[in-house]
């Protein structure tokens, strides 16, 4: 099943991508070499990020604001 139909990523990919690298939905999109486009996969994504991980989304600074 799609997850983001905008960048065609499928629960699979996400659940694996999740186990492999931290943050939060915008950050693993991120590894997967993708952005949120429209924003409406983003509160089912960080579910699976919770599910896979079996606690919270770990979020990831922003590395623009960092020494800012």
């Amino acid at each position: 099943m799609y997850i983001c139909v905008c960048n065609a990523i499928r629960e699979s990919e996400l659940r694996q991508a999740a186990r492999c690298h931290a943050g939060d939905p915008d950050a693993v999109y991120e590894k997967l070499g993708k952005r949120p486009q429209c924003g409406s996969c983003l509160d089912e994504a960080a579910q699976i990020l919770i599910e896979e991980r079996g606690g919270t989304v770990q979020t990831v600074p922003d590395k623009r604001f960092i020494g800012a």
